[in-house]
């Protein structure tokens, strides 16, 4: 049993907001089992700790979730041919680099961002891997998150229809669409694991309109539906002016008709950016219960524009949070990706017709908290087991130090919006299913300094550096 003692503060992230001051955690093997104020908890409880973290001074959250990432792509960050480019021009410069990964680079790339999402606070992520040259398969992704301990939703991505047929990735990147779906189906077979607390699940996610048929779209959707364990969906739409152009002209339909025609709306489905969701699309994917991952980051590195998030939420709409690929975002930390949402949607507020009023207020630290928290578990199916400090739930928690430089004046006022307001914090302690994954900046389960080292080494070879 694991302690986390006298901490400044816990915020659950329960549906009352509760946060405790002077309040400790108790976990029992994967699981919380206590939470309140020390004081009131069962002192004969908390003597049955076999270890305890001191976290007087520290802050303790819940674990954030990542609805969205493609973390290969942390071998590519910053590449100068790619940094001023629009999506279409980004995927075209960058589609060839790619075609070199290796079983290897998956691997190690995915450790990489991995790592960083854990210092960040993140303890569960889904990534969205739908390249798959040289032998790579999404096992390679799967064994990594399995070393280094974090929480996995690996999303087999998917790309079918090359520049031949009207897409956009070369010929020699697609797939067959017999082969995608039968090793789809292995996938689900071998990996899905619906259990509570589940380590692993496995999502079916063709990678866009632009890429994939209409055909592979339709037969994922049927075949995701045809296991009894739950198997969610996911892909990337309505990303910017380009995609939307791409779906009218090619399917006469906007981007939500066109999810709609192939059933792909609905609870068990998230959509990736949804930059460009008109009021037909919010209002469809609220009624369906469709989710959202918001990427507000790579949707600026990019030049997206500014997803509609505020109207989104008012409708009812499931939205989480992504980090998405590290190369059209150069950065994986959720905690700070959290600080953009708030950030961008008193922004985007402001440039609505009538918004200025509400500007300030559209989004406020514990809003965009509550996205890296409850809404991604709620995006990804998981609302009863993860992103909340409860009863019951998984022991996945977020510790941060309050006393740290960059928090120095906030904390003393506020220490959950210190988290938001301030920038870029890292993690005293990240646990992840009752486990101490980071410690003060180092990895428990993989020499960092090495990863690092090879994963450098990696992003040279693949660029031809």
């Amino acid at each position: 049993m694991l302690l986390i003692k006298d901490a400044e503060c816990v915020a659950t992230m329960d549906d009352a907001g509760t946060e405790w001051h002077q309040a400790s955690v108790l976990i029992k093997g994967s699981e919380i089992v206590a939470v309140g104020p020390t004081a009131d908890l069962p002192p004969d409880l908390l003597a049955q700790a076999t270890q305890t973290i001191d976290a007087r001074g520290h802050i303790v959250i819940p674990g954030l979730v990542n609805t969205h990432h493609h973390m290969f792509q942390s071998l590519t960050r910053a590449i100068p041919a790619a940094q001023n480019a629009e999506l279409f021009g980004w995927l075209r410069t960058l589609y060839p680099i790619w075609a070199g990964l290796t079983p290897d680079m998956v691997h190690v790339s995915t450790q990489v961002a991995m790592a960083e999402l854990l210092h960040s606070g993140c303890t569960t992520s889904s990534d969205h891997l739908y390249i798959y040259p040289n032998g790579v398969r999404l096992d390679d992704s799967i064994a990594a998150a399995q070393e280094i301990g974090m929480r996995f939703h690996a999303s087999r991505g998917s790309m079918s229809v090359g520049e031949s047929d009207g897409g956009l990735p070369p010929d020699h990147l697609v797939e067959r669409e017999d082969n995608i779906l039968r090793d789809s189906r292995r996938l689900v077979e071998t990996f899905h694991d619906t259990r509570r607390h589940a380590m692993v699940r496995v999502a079916l996610a063709p990678c866009s309109p632009f890429s994939v048929s209409p055909d592979l779209m339709r037969e994922s959707a049927l075949l995701a539906r045809s296991f009894k364990q739950g198997v969610r969906l996911h892909t990337h739409l309505a990303e910017n002016d380009h995609d939307v152009a791409y779906s009218l002209e090619r399917f006469k339909l906007t981007p939500t008709q066109y999810a709609e025609s192939l059933g792909w709306l609905g609870a068990d489905v998230w959509h990736a950016h949804c930059v460009k969701l008109d009021d037909h699309g919010i209002t469809r994917f609220a009624a369906t219960g469709t989710g959202v991952a918001h990427c507000p980051c790579s949707n600026m590195r990019l030049a997206s524009g500014i997803a509609p998030v505020r109207r989104m939420l008012d409708a009812g709409v499931k939205v989480g949070l992504g980090v998405d690929g590290s190369a059209s975002n150069d950065a994986g930390h959720l905690m700070a990706e959290a600080r953009q949402a708030m950030l961008l949607a008193r922004v985007g507020r402001s440039l609505e017709p009538f918004g200025c009023d509400h500007g300030p207020a559209s989004m406020s630290a514990r809003d965009a908290l509550r996205l890296a928290t409850r809404g991604g578990a709620q995006v990804l199916g998981r609302s009863d087991d993860i992103g909340q400090i409860a009863p019951g739930h998984a022991a996945d928690l977020a510790i941060f130090d309050l006393r740290t430089l960059g928090m120095a004046g906030s904390a003393v006022h506020d220490p959950l919006a210190s988290l938001l307001m301030c920038h870029g914090q890292t993690t005293a302690w990240t646990i992840v299913n009752g486990r101490v994954v980071t410690d003060h900046g180092q990895l428990m389960n993989v020499d960092q300094g090495k990863l690092v080292e090879r994963h450098n080494q990696m992003a040279r070879q693949l660029a031809g550096a």
